[in-house]
């Protein structure tokens, strides 16, 4: 009398093996395998259920550092401006079209921003003691609160920025802004319902008035003619 054989053990997927700290490449090789194998499996039954075409491999590519960032001067990271802007900030310096003060109003408020929200929270005060911090260092000529105060005014009738309230600035995120698209798209959304909308109204109409031709797209569907304007100078 004979013992019965030893029943056939099922085959299932190759386990997964932890990842090393090794940092090269074959660490991956069994994973996609495994990856590549099971992914087969599916297509090939999605695609012919008698199980006759296969996929015959995959292959991937993976950058070797991945997590990379920006390196930048100071700790609070970088913001995202128009090239276009930047450009047109020299040129209106060079042609005395905004003024120093209004120009230096402008950066100091715009790299403040507080992530993913457009706004920044300075109180007049604050700007000019910002703007006097190396002044007074250095025994310069300082800012006055009045001229930040005419500052602001000027940079609210070309659209940079608006007031909102409690000492808060709205800068113009389609010039500048300190976050990832998806925020800008949010705070975009946020002031068109505000305004209705309406393309002469901020941040869409980008002054000053006068100093350059640009065609406008509002980026969203809007009856009539709204869509799309023209400004000439």
């Amino acid at each position: 009398m004979t013992s019965d054989p030893p029943a056939r053990r099922r085959r299932g997927p190759r386990s997964v093996p932890a990842p090393t700290a090794a940092g090269s490449e074959a660490e991956y090789g069994d994973i996609l395998a495994v990856l590549g194998q099971q992914l087969g499996e599916k297509v090939a039954a999605a695609t012919d259920p008698g199980g006759r075409r296969r996929l015959k491999g995959v292959h991937f590519e993976y950058a070797a550092d991945p997590k990379a960032v920006h390196d930048m001067a100071g700790d609070t990271g970088y913001s995202l401006a128009s090239n276009w802007f930047t450009q047109l900030l020299a040129q209106l310096s060079v042609a005395n079209s905004i003024t120093k003060s209004q120009l230096c109003v402008f950066l100091f408020v715009a790299g403040g921003q507080v992530p993913g929200t457009g706004i920044a929270q300075y109180t007049q005060q604050e700007i000019t003691d910002g703007l006097n911090r190396i002044a007074v260092q250095k025994d310069g000529k300082m800012i006055t609160r009045s001229t930040v105060n005419r500052a602001i005014q000027a940079l609210c009738g070309y659209n940079w920025v608006e007031k909102a309230g409690n000492g808060r600035i709205q800068i113009n995120v389609r010039l500048w802004f300190h976050g990832n698209s998806t925020a800008q798209h949010d705070v975009l959304a946020d002031i068109a319902d505000r305004y209705d909308r309406d393309a002469e109204r901020f941040p869409y109409a980008v002054g000053p008035e006068g100093v350059h031709q640009e065609e406008l797209d509002l980026g969203f569907a809007v009856e009539g003619d709204l869509g799309r304007r023209r400004r000439t100078g």
